[in-house]
């Protein structure tokens, strides 16, 4: 006969039994639990349920990556000052930033100076509290920590962002390595600054609603890749209106490419030498007629009949483009939780 286990099960423990207290957890296991929690549950509850856990969320290593939405349940002031009091708490060691549909041109100028003048107040207080031999020690571990600076940076259905605030925040992040702007206004003259001012990008997603639009083409955006971004290994340029003309540009200007995605990008012919020069220059291919199961956002396809007179809805280029679909609380061990951040404070 199998013996049973000697481990009584959870059900079978008596009262007066020891329960693990979770507040007395590791701060390093604790912390490798809470970051499995987004952004906006750490402020708004986790780090309020005990001392330990506050000061945990309070590391800026919980920090280095933010991943936050607006799913309907509050205003965007809401979020964006959320957003803020998270990149403080970073200390300028944020990583990756992934927002959606609430970010605005205020809320990327503030990420992108965070970094800039947290080095600057640091070097400020060095020079007047130390002396000469170790201000240039403390200034060298300055610069290597701003230099740690954003390297992804994903906005998504924020239709606030402008092509402008877009240009003015890289300008301050050189080292940036992903950009994702999805279904937000972006030209193709800002695309090329962007290219320029961060010449470190691998990664970029620019995402719109595809279109069957009859004779309705633009190798503005792939022209403006191909000339300025020559280091790019993944891109994604869903629903664009490239032609082949712009797939060949790509395809000179980013011998690096590895993973290209094409979905519903119509006026693209991947057929013959295209293909096949397509195929040998690039390890991964998504065809514009390829599955969209594994694609984020709504793929729906609109499909729109041609008209002498121009767009039938009366959108104009940049239009269809645009679619491209709190406070600070004192964190301190012994404030009190008439300090902590109150995002409900915009609703009384």
């Amino acid at each position: 006969m199998a013996s049973s286990s000697s481990s009584p099960s959870p059900t079978a423990m008596k009262e007066g039994d020891y329960y693990p207290n979770w507040t007395e957890l590791p701060p390093e296991l604790t912390s490798s639990i809470l970051h499995r929690l987004g952004a906006i549950e750490i402020v708004e509850t986790a780090r309020r349920v005990c001392r330990s856990w506050r000061r945990v969320c309070k590391d800026p290593s919980m920090w280095r990556k933010i991943d936050m939405r607006n799913l309907g349940d509050h205003g965007d002031m809401y979020y964006e000052e959320l957003c803020r009091h998270a990149v403080d708490l970073s200390q300028g060691g944020l990583v990756e930033i992934n927002l959606c549909h609430f970010a605005t041109d205020s809320l990327l100028s503030y990420i992108a100076d965070r970094f800039q003048n947290l080095m600057v107040v640091l070097k400020k207080n060095i020079h007047l509290m130390v002396g000469s031999n170790i201000v240039m020690l403390l200034r060298a571990k300055c610069v290597s920590f701003s230099s740690s600076n954003l390297r992804s940076l994903k906005v998504a259905q924020c239709y606030e962002i402008t092509s402008e605030g877009l240009i003015e925040a890289a300008a301050k992040l050189p080292l940036l390595e992903e950009l994702e702007v999805s279904y937000c206004s972006l030209s193709e003259e800002s695309l090329k600054v962007i290219g320029k001012s961060c010449p470190n990008l691998k990664t970029l997603k620019k995402n719109c609603v595809g279109y069957r639009r009859p004779r309705d083409e633009s190798d503005d955006v792939a022209l403006a890749i191909a000339e300025t971004m020559p280091g790019l290994r993944h891109l994604q340029l869903f629903g664009d209106r490239l032609t082949d003309v712009g797939l060949n540009a790509i395809l000179d200007g980013c011998p690096n490419l590895e993973h290209l995605d094409l979905r519903q990008c119509f006026n693209v012919e991947l057929v013959g030498y295209l293909e096949k020069r397509c195929l040998e220059r690039v390890k991964v291919v998504r065809r514009p007629n390829d599955s969209v199961h594994d694609y984020p956002f709504d793929a729906t396809v609109n499909d729109v009949s041609s008209s002498d007179d121009g767009d039938p809805y009366g959108l104009s280029d940049v239009d269809i483009m645009s679619e491209d679909e709190f406070y600070y609380d004192d964190l301190s061990e012994d404030a009190s939780d008439n300090s902590d951040f109150d995002p409900y404070e915009y609703y009384y």
